[in-house]
């Protein structure tokens, strides 16, 4: 027997060996994805030049990969019918990390009409040297198809390999893993358990076109004695081989996307929206996304993962890839096949391809259409899904200053006090001429909104109110600024005013004459309000509270429930008393003392009316008590 000179990988290349072995693959489990997408690949090469070539095997039998487990001798084996290598062959693609034989199989036959019939997967060329991460010894043995001479290439890790003639009938490849033994920390022989392998084909290649085959083990009942189990051993395909996404909508059976997704995102209820599509362009692929009923338990935990799965050809990259989803639709589950993403890589360096990032804007633009048209088409599923998610949708109107506006504001919903929800447009679409505004308040419910004395004063005069129950509303139509020329106006601000000149004139001078009364009505809350004035827009309804400048009531109570107590930031409060209200007469002839408890009662009534809440109750409780 001939010794074979170990030979030294390059320096360039044990370099990275050592990256691949400790770093660059986040898991050990790994491995078997890219050794089955490298037997993909070889069969497929195959496949392909069978297409032209009458006399190459392209049988059922032959397209097949198989994966063999050996307790015992502590060996997996993955093995193919396919295209092999030859010696130069072996030593070029494996003694050099980093040189993607598939790659330059594309690259060679890019012009043949043929190729689109196959789906060769590896790119970059590394993914064979995550075997070193399970195992300490891995044999490649090889024949190529058309040669009478096989080879074995070996390597123990970093030290080198080395490339011996080798007896093989078949062309094809088996690639042979000396799995490691267990560690204080690592758990190699679960991958010499069948049903853990089982599992990781399952999770990562179930879409391989071809069978993946491997001796299953199982109980059956023994026939001979009743009450007794045997153990018997068959070829089981591991695979589902055909993706429902690859399918076209005409192919897919009734209840198939529904039962597919509560099998692939463990929901016991069918998804209320199915978005299935193929996009071609600057980037092809493949989509398959659901908008669940109900919002996940963990949904609005810090546990939460949003996420779509991220496939290359139907090989699983990323369980969760987040960067395909905003957070706005962090909701929505499914996943995105492409043959244009790199397999072997990192989730690091996917994270900054910039196909995914092209694939990510399709997939925002293909959700917002969608639900659109859910919108449009029925309403009361879209209300319904607004009532679980809608939230989400305005925080992404309000994050990153506004700039997802464009496509989200047409899907927002707010309950109106014509009754139900309404969209912007409807509201605008309803507007009187001479409207200029599209008006709004705050509040914990539409219940409380509705009892608001401005909202009865602004629904007497015949306009619309649009109810904001969520903290989030207000900052999200600040950053919207206007819809269709029409801003946005809180008629629980003190700038809101809805009369007539001839009105505002009347007010302006009882507010002049009453100069002095309000004035000691300031002085007598200390501080608690910018200023004490006389209205018109309060209804039956004796004082309200208002706020002046930018921050509103509403703001000013989401921001104090911040950690850090919203910075300090208050709103400026105005205590408005109704300038035709029997209590005005009151105020008008109250000594110092009369008029510092009526100036109390109505600066507590006002705040508790607008959802604040009083300083000192007990206070105020005692206070209506001696005047009752």
């Amino acid at each position: 027997m001939i010794e074979m000179r170990k030979k030294q990988f390059k320096a360039e290349s044990k370099k990275l060996l050592d990256m691949m072995i400790n770093s660059i693959y986040t898991h050990k489990e790994i491995f078997l994805r890219e050794l089955i997408s490298n037997a993909s690949d070889a069969t497929d090469k195959l496949y392909f030049k069978s297409l032209t070539d009458g006399s190459i095997d392209a049988s059922k039998d032959t397209l097949k990969i198989r994966i063999e487990l050996d307790k015992e001798a502590r060996t997996i084996k993955i093995s193919d019918r396919g295209i092999g290598m030859t010696a130069d062959e072996l030593e070029s693609n494996l003694g050099t990390i980093a040189k993607s034989d598939s790659l330059n199989f594309k690259n060679e036959n890019k012009d043949d009409e043929n190729l689109e019939n196959v789906e060769v997967i590896g790119q970059f060329g590394v993914g064979f040297y995550s075997s070193f991460m399970v195992a300490d010894r891995v044999e490649v043995l090889s024949k190529a198809l058309g040669s009478d001479e096989a080879n074995c290439w070996l390597s123990e890790g970093v030290e080198g390999y080395t490339v011996s003639p080798a007896e093989k009938e078949e062309n094809g490849t088996v690639v042979t893993l000396h799995i490691k033994e267990n560690t204080e920390n690592e758990d190699y022989d679960q991958f010499l358990d069948q049903y853990r392998i089982e599992e990781l084909v399952k999770k990562y290649s179930d879409y391989i076109r071809y069978p993946i085959v491997m001796e299953m083990s199982s109980q059956v009942p023994d026939e001979n004695n009743e009450g007794e189990y045997i153990t018997e051993v068959s070829d089981e395909v591991l695979n589902s081989q055909v993706p429902i996404w690859r399918k076209t909508k005409k192919e897919i059976k009734k209840g198939e996307y529904e039962e597919f997704y509560k099998q692939k995102f463990y929901d016991y209820s069918d998804p209320m929206l199915v978005i299935h599509s193929k996009t071609e362009g600057q980037a092809t692929f493949d989509a398959l996304m659901f908008i669940p009923e109900n919002a996940p338990s963990d949904f609005y935990s810090k546990d939460f993962e949003k996420g779509l799965q991220l496939y290359s050809n139907g090989v699983l990259i990323m369980d969760k890839c987040a960067d395909l989803l905003p957070d706005y639709f962090a909701f929505v589950r499914g996943l995105v096949d492409s043959a244009d993403l790199t397999l072997n890589i990192s989730r690091e360096v996917l994270q900054h391809d910039h196909q995914l990032k092209i694939i990510a804007k399709a997939i925002d633009k293909k959700i917002k259409s969608e639900l659109s048209k859910l919108l449009k088409k029925d309403r009361e599923k879209y209300e319904k899904f607004f009532k679980t998610f809608g939230v989400q949708l305005k925080w992404g109107v309000y994050a990153d200053y506004g700039m997802n506006k464009d496509g989200l504001r047409d899907l927002l919903l707010f309950k109106s006090s014509n009754g139900g929800y309404a969209t912007l447009k409807e509201y605008v679409e309803r507007m009187a001429d001479s409207q200029n505004d599209i008006y709004y308040a705050c509040g914990d419910s539409e219940e409380k909104i509705a009892l608001l004395p401005q909202v009865e004063s602004v629904k007497e005069k015949g306009y619309e109110v649009l109810y904001f129950t969520d903290d989030v509303d207000e900052f999200a139509i600040q950053m919207l600024m206007e819809y269709e020329g029409k801003h946005f106006a809180n008629i629980q601000k003190d700038e809101v005013d809805l009369s007539s000149d001839a009105e505002k004139e009347a007010l302006q001078k009882k507010n002049e004459d009453a100069r002095e009364l309000l004035d000691k009505m300031k002085e007598i809350l200390g501080g608690e309000v910018s200023s004490v004035k006389f209205t018109n827009k309060l209804g039956k309804h004796a004082a309200a509270i208002s706020a002046e400048g930018y921050v509103s009531l509403e703001m000013a109570k989401v921001l104090s429930q911040m950690p850090n107590g919203g910075n300090g930031i208050k709103a400026q409060l105005v205590l408005e008393i109704n300038s035709e209200h029997d209590v005005v007469k009151k105020l008008e002839k109250a000594d110092e003392t009369a008029l510092e408890k009526y100036t109390k009662i109505l600066y507590n009534q006002a705040r508790l009316i607008a959802g604040l809440t009083i300083d000192n109750p007990t206070e105020f409780a005692d206070m209506i008590c001696d005047m009752m």
